[in-house]
């Protein structure tokens, strides 16, 4: 069985790599053109499960990072040094071992719903269950945390968009990957 299998847009599943885009923390594209989504096999298989779940409610999943190269959390672990929401580079991501992925909720439209903050917004109102969210915005993100825990992903409390397996230490740091290339510094 293959460590990484590419995963294609689908019915209830949209492609959007944030990293791949200025729109993310740095401001600036991390991955060279043609970046793919990528996962370990088993967590291949929970998003594709998340993916049939939003589809049924008449929604969408966006999926803004799945396995992310090592040369890149060395680049976010440069610019935010803070483990609430960055993995120390030296000890390696959960993304790094392909089993973690960074997702929102699309309308029947394909557009974003609320969430309260953006996807990469490194502040305390991007944590679970936040009194200072608007009643839709948190609606929505309990929405997403039930379609993605009962596809099998685990949740961390500081970032409403992460997911990882519940095993995912589990897991050897993968090598670089032909499917997700890094833009030089």
């Amino acid at each position: 069985m293959p460590d990484l299998i590419e995963i294609p847009a689908t019915d209830g599943l949209h492609i959007a790599l944030a990293y791949a885009t200025p729109g993310n923390l740095t401001g600036r594209p991390v991955y060279a053109p043609g970046a793919r989504c990528a996962l370990r096999p088993a967590a291949a298989d929970c998003l594709l499960r998340a993916a049939r779940a939003a589809h049924r409610a008449g929604l969408a999943l966006a999926v803004y990072d799945a396995y992310r190269p090592a040369a890149a959390q060395a680049v976010f672990w440069r610019m935010l040094p803070d483990p609430r929401y960055v993995a120390d580079a030296a000890q390696g991501s959960n993304h790094t071992r392909g089993v973690a992925v960074d997702v929102g909720l699309l309308d029947a439209d394909g557009s974003p719903l609320d969430m309260g903050t953006d996807f990469d917004d490194m502040r305390d109102q991007s944590h679970h269950d936040r009194d200072d969210v608007p009643p839709d915005a948190q609606r929505n993100r309990h929405l997403l945390l039930g379609i993605m825990l009962q596809a099998g992903f685990r949740s961390i409390p500081t970032e409403w968009w992460h997911y990882e397996l519940p095993d995912a230490r589990e897991y050897a740091l993968l090598p670089e990957s032909d499917l997700v290339r890094v833009v030089a510094d």
